[in-house]
């Protein structure tokens, strides 16, 4: 897979993939991650790439002539199955959405700043809007980031034991049931019976059963869904 960020601060994101799994990933070249740093894409002196906003009102906009000067000189290179803006009102990143978007080659994430960017590049560039929560971030650098970490983490061969991803909260609509590690006793409190039975049918009705009333308990909402 091909990832490409677009930020006004890319050091802000950079960093984010240099350690752990990411920084793994990278070099077992499974994924190719760069950045643009979209004041390269400005055309006027000052190297700004904001303006105010036609009809007035606080905050600034990121001007629409450097963003698509920077998607489409990316997009004379390969076709993105993707163009995905960061926004507070886009779709809300689900585990489904984490998937389908591992399956893909290249994908383009736009990070949205100040008071956002120029509505024609959402209506003639943008093919995807996400959202990682109801809230406002001061830009969407945190946001292209963990929608990245969702996806590389699920492309074969990330992880060093592909079955793990399998079993994270949110897969088949549920939250992961309770995990423990030695020592069995601490202080009193003890690793349940079952996971030291060895029965490993019994463990996993267990871990099926754990995972369903945490979920009730917790997030009753996933149990709704398809």
């Amino acid at each position: 897979m091909r990832l490409d960020i677009i930020t006004l601060f890319p050091r802000m994101v950079s960093s984010f993939f240099e350690e752990s799994i990411l920084k793994r990933a990278q070099n077992k070249q499974l994924v190719e991650v760069h950045f643009h740093d979209l004041h390269d894409y400005s055309q006027n002196n000052y190297g700004s790439v904001d303006d105010y906003a036609y009809g007035g009102g606080a905050g600034m906009v990121i001007g629409i002539e450097p963003v698509a000067l920077c998607i489409e000189g990316l997009q004379k290179e390969r076709k993105y199955d993707e163009i995905i803006y960061t926004a507070p009102d886009g779709e809300l990143l689900g585990q489904g959405r984490a998937n389908r978007l591992s399956m893909l080659d290249n994908i383009m994430i736009l990070c949205g700043h100040y008071k956002g960017i120029d509505e024609r590049i959402r209506e003639h560039f943008v093919t995807l809007e996400l959202s990682i929560g109801d809230y406002v971030l001061t830009g969407g650098e945190l946001a292209a980031a963990v929608i990245s970490d969702s996806v590389i983490r699920l492309i074969p061969g990330v992880l060093s034991d592909e079955t793990s991803a399998l079993s994270d909260s949110f897969q088949n609509n549920l939250i992961s049931p309770p995990v423990y590690t030695r020592p069995v006793d601490f202080r009193g409190w003890k690793v349940p019976d079952i996971l030291l039975s060895g029965n490993h049918a019994k463990i996993d009705q267990w871990r099926y059963d754990q995972s369903i009333e945490r979920t009730k308990q917790r997030r009753p909402n996933l149990l709704d869904k398809e």
